[in-house]
C-alpha cells in the first residue's frame, strides 16, 4: 500500500498562490475528510494532488516517489479521482462506464481481459449497484451515478482514492451512505481523501480531518485536535 504526503507545498493556478506551507500525510487504511469554508481552496488542493495542476512548490509524492516526475499512465495506476463534475457519459452503461477505470491497464481503444471484467464487476458489486449494471447512467439518480464514479475508481486498483465532494446534491440518506461507503472502502486499506460541505458526517466518520483554513494554511487531526480551529473557522455547530 501507498502513502500519500505533501511537503511544503504551494499550490494555485498560474502565479496566483491559493496556499502555501501544506505539510500532510495520507496513510492507507485511512479516511480523511478535507473540510473548510469556501473559497479556502479545497477542489484546487484535491487537483493539485491528482496531478492535474501542478504545486507551485514543493512536492507531493506516492510511495516516496514524486507525481510531478510520472507520465499519466503510471500516475492513474496509483491515484483515482471523482470530480464534482461528470464527464456526459449518459449514453454508456454502468458496466461500460466502470469498465473505463481499466483504460491506464488496457489502454483507451483495449479488449478487457476475463481479470479485467472480473475486477469491473467486483467494483459494481463493492459498491452495491449489480442489479443497475446493464442501465444507461442517464436513466440513475445522483446517488446510483455517484457510485457508478466511485466503481470506476476502484475498477483503477489504485492506492489512493481522491473525492470532491461526493456528497453534492445528494440527499441525506444517500449523503450517510455514500460516506460509510468510502469509510470501508478505506479500511480495506485504501488511502481516502474526500472533500465536503457536510460537517456532522465529516467529524462522526472520518478517520482523520485535514481543515484548509481561511488564512489558506491546511491543519490535520481529529476533531478533539483542531477543536478551537474548527471553532474559529465557524464550522461547529452551536
Amino acid at each position: 500500500m501507498k502513502t500519500l504526503t505533501i511537503s511544503v507545498l504551494s499550490k494555485g493556478s498560474g502565479h496566483h498562490t491559493v496556499a502555501c506551507h501544506l505539510d500532510a500525510t495520507l496513510r492507507s487504511g485511512t479516511l480523511a475528510c478535507l473540510i473548510g469554508r469556501n473559497g479556502t481552496g479545497k477542489s484546487t488542493l484535491l487537483r493539485t494532488l491528482g496531478g492535474f495542476l501542478p504545486p507551485l512548490h514543493g512536492r507531493v509524492s506516492i510511495g516516496g516517489e514524486e507525481i510531478s516526475s510520472m507520465a499519466r499512465g503510471p500516475l492513474s495506476r496509483l491515484v483515482s479521482v471523482v470530480l464534482t463534475h461528470r464527464p456526459d457519459v449518459r449514453q454508456l452503461t454502468v458496466a461500460e462506464v466502470v469498465a473505463l477505470g481499466r483504460t491506464p491497464y488496457t489502454g483507451l481503444w483495449g479488449t478487457l481481459s476475463a481479470n479485467d471484467e472480473r475486477i469491473v464487476s467486483e467494483s459494481i458489486g463493492t459498491v452495491g449497484i449489480s442489479h443497475l449494471a446493464e442501465r444507461h447512467i442517464g436513466t440513475l439518480s445522483d446517488g446510483e451515478c455517484q457510485k457508478v464514479m466511485i466503481a470506476k475508481a476502484l475498477a483503477q486498483q489504485t492506492s489512493v482514492i481522491l473525492l470532491d465532494e461526493p456528497t453534492a446534491f445528494l440527499d441525506y440518506p444517500s449523503k450517510r451512505e455514500t460516506l460509510l461507503l468510502m469509510r470501508r472502502i478505506a479500511a480495506s486499506g485504501k488511502a481516502v481523501l474526500l472533500s465536503t460541505h457536510d460537517m456532522e458526517m465529516a467529524l462522526r466518520l472520518a478517520d482523520t480531518l485535514w481543515l484548509m483554513t481561511s488564512s489558506h494554511k491546511l491543519l490535520c487531526g481529529s476533531r478533539d485536535y483542531l477543536h478551537d480551529s474548527l471553532a474559529s473557522e465557524q464550522l461547529l455547530a452551536e
